[in-house]
């Protein structure tokens, strides 16, 4: 079959983790046999034309911005895919109004909307996918003394009251950028190292030789963030705050605890203590099961049969 990803790619030198899970879409359908041209929307692009082109069977669209490329797409005359990642009023997107389905990310998600009017049967769930990534040696699993937290030094993913607050004398490393990294780093007692953004595959292997992974955001987004489906390709069990995703989640399969902003942190750290080291093999069944690539490309070639089907 052939497929075009449509995606608004942020043009950043570090992509976002939107963009990375376009290519990791990319590369598993290819794999799996599929003929796929990543087309990127943006300024001075004429998608329509590059659609025309490669003549696919299935346009999925992922993330676009508003305005001319979304008018674009939406009169494409075939079959047409739109992943939700982020929470639009379904009336008002001319884009999601012509989409033969809505792909989305998370189960927070679809309840949204459907709350919102979306007709069920219009919505596919279709998590995202990470690889696996190997279990370490018995020597590096007695190594694990620090904890891990991934994610933008920003406002909204709640790293900073999580510095306040953390722990003299219990290691953290904060993987990430953002516009916070100077009262970050001074809220931050002498045992959180700030390692910035690396190369995404050694950021995953790193994974392995880490307590838990703490995510203190309460953003609430369309998908369950990226990082937490690496967490547990890795094995890595997860503590969340309340308010996004991620709790949810955490909860319904099991990968960790769930605590909230105002909680006494050590207490919280003490009980993950206690339980994540018996989570580690469970985290990476769940990962398996319902967040491999495998299972992720069953589901899409599924969903890509029904559309292209319904137009015979």
């Amino acid at each position: 079959m052939r497929v075009a990803l449509v995606h608004g790619f942020t043009g950043s030198s570090v992509p976002g983790g939107e963009d990375d899970a376009v290519l990791d879409q990319a590369a598993a359908l290819t794999r799996a046999g599929h003929e796929v041209r990543v087309v990127r929307a943006g300024a001075g692009r004429d998608t329509a034309a590059e659609l025309r082109a490669c003549a696919p069977d299935v346009v999925h669209v992922h993330q676009l911005l508003p305005g001319a490329d979304r008018a674009r797409v939406a009169a494409w005359a075939g079959p047409l895919v739109v992943t939700l990642h982020r929470h639009r009023p379904p009336l008002r997107d001319p884009l999601l109004r012509r989409a033969d389905r809505a792909v989305v990310l998370s189960e927070a998600s679809r309840d949204g909307w459907l709350a919102a009017g979306m007709p069920p049967e219009r919505l596919a769930l279709i998590p995202d996918h990470v690889p696996p990534v190997p279990d370490p040696d018995p020597l590096r699993r007695a190594e694990r003394t620090a904890w891990v937290c991934v994610g933008r030094l920003a406002v909204e993913r709640g790293i900073l009251g999580l510095l306040r607050r953390w722990p003299a004398g219990t290691r953290l490393d904060v993987v990430g950028t953002g516009p916070l990294e100077r009262e970050c780093r001074a809220a931050a007692p002498p045992s959180v190292r700030f390692l910035g953004v690396g190369e995404r595959g050694a950021l995953r292997r790193s994974l392995t030789g880490y307590r838990g992974l703490v995510f203190p955001s309460a953003w609430h987004e369309g998908a369950v963030p990226l990082v937490y489906l690496e967490a547990l390709a890795a094995g890595l069990p997860v503590l969340a705050y309340e308010g996004s995703a991620v709790p949810r989640a955490v909860r319904a399969e099991g990968t960790g605890t769930v605590t909230t902003p105002d909680a006494p942190l050590p207490a919280a750290l003490a009980a993950a203590d206690h339980i994540f080291p018996t989570l580690r093999e469970h985290c990476r069944s769940v990962h398996a099961k319902r967040y491999g690539e495998a299972v992720w490309v069953e589901r899409t070639e599924r969903l890509y049969a029904a559309v292209v089907g319904e137009r015979v």
